[in-house]
């Protein structure tokens, strides 16, 4: 190799290594962003007393569910929802088909044991004249004795037999316990009817009540005769109540506590099966800080809520919240937000953790 092509070669070298420094230095360079224009709001806390608001629906204080002691087709049901009823009516007829052949065996069953008895009593009384004068033992005698009481036994047995059969007879047609109005039917003529099967519920219409069911977080908190208010959410009408009965356990109602609450107004427009939204004040509350953001402005992943923030840097932080109620287009936030800091509204971009934001 001549002299003049060992330095073409070194100056193709260097031209090579210039290049790939520019090239290192221009991918090492951070790429400038672009701030996001947003709109910026403040969070102000308010004072306000603490309430326990839960939803519940009307119900009847007097419900009667009316079902059969007794095996066998239903013949026929006399009434229909909406129907009228008085205390005391035949609502069902129970086929008494078996219940009569049953009977029978029974009546039968008494007959024999009534002739067996009179048997008996002639043994005895013959043996007792006998046995009077010399002419049957003692051992004879006890066992007509015997012979005598098992017949009475037997007769007593049968006829309790028929009382049980005749009581029968009254299940087989079933009476309203309660007046009011049929409001569910929960079989039809010829279907099979089994003890304590619902057939019929009727509900006395006098009384209406609220039932809510209040979590274990805060039953502690209701107390019984408690002012109440009930909101009829269909008639936007507030109706003045109290507290009346709270259940003892939610060992069957999965944590929730049954509590009921009486109207001190019945109006005629208000049904049973209305839904209500029920309020009370927190039994020695304290008023609470409280913050109301735009809903438009939360930011929702999954089961995750939150809202961007605005950080000394200005750039958008991601803070994750835990919510409370709404009220209109506003939320309620429990905690994550602190008062007079700022959030943004709204941007003009996408918004991402440490993206450069600029308010307008």
């Amino acid at each position: 190799m001549n002299k003049m092509t060992k330095i073409l070669l070194l100056l193709v070298l260097v031209v090579l290594g210039t290049s790939c420094n520019n090239t290192e230095e221009k991918s090492n360079t951070p790429i400038q962003e672009d701030p996001v224009k947003v709109q910026i709001g403040q969070s102000s806390s308010t004072q306000q007393d603490e309430f326990i608001e839960v939803s519940g629906m009307l119900e009847a204080a007097d419900v009667a569910r009316v079902s059969t002691r007794m095996m066998g087709f239903i013949e026929n049901i006399r009434y229909d929802v909406g129907d009228k009823v008085r205390k005391g009516q035949v609502l069902v007829n129970i086929n008494t088909a078996d219940l009569q052949a049953q009977l029978a065996r029974v009546e039968a069953n008494i007959a024999e044991a009534k002739a067996a008895q009179e048997s008996a009593q002639l043994d005895y009384d013959r043996f007792k004249n006998l046995y009077e004068s010399n002419s049957a033992t003692k051992k004879e005698l006890e066992n007509v004795t015997t012979q005598l009481k098992m017949a009475d036994s037997r007769v007593l047995a049968a006829q309790e037999a028929k009382k049980e059969v005749e009581v029968q007879f009254a299940y087989a047609n079933i009476k309203s316990p309660i007046s009011g109005t049929v409001v569910q039917k929960m079989a039809n003529g010829g279907d099979m009817a089994s003890p304590g099967m619902p057939i019929l519920e009727i509900e006395s219409g006098n009384d209406l009540e609220a039932v809510a069911r209040i979590p274990e977080s805060q039953i502690a908190k209701i107390k019984m005769n408690k002012p109440v208010d009930v909101m009829i959410k269909s008639l936007n009408r507030t109706i003045a109540g109290k507290v009346t009965e709270i259940a003892p356990s939610a060992k069957y109602t999965g944590g929730q506590y049954l509590v009921k609450i009486s109207l001190k107004e019945q109006p005629k427009e208000i049904k049973s099966g209305m839904y209500a939204t029920i309020k009370l004040e927190d039994d020695g509350s304290k008023s609470l800080e409280t913050f109301m953001i735009p809903e438009s402005a939360i930011v929702r992943q999954g089961q995750l809520t939150g809202v961007y923030v605005v950080n000394d840097s200005n750039k958008a932080l991601l803070r994750w919240l835990r919510l409370g109620s709404s009220s209109g287009d506003m939320v309620e936030v429990l905690s994550g937000l602190t008062s007079d800091e700022q959030y943004i509204l709204s941007a003009e971009g996408k918004l991402y953790n440490g993206v450069p934001v600029i308010t307008q």
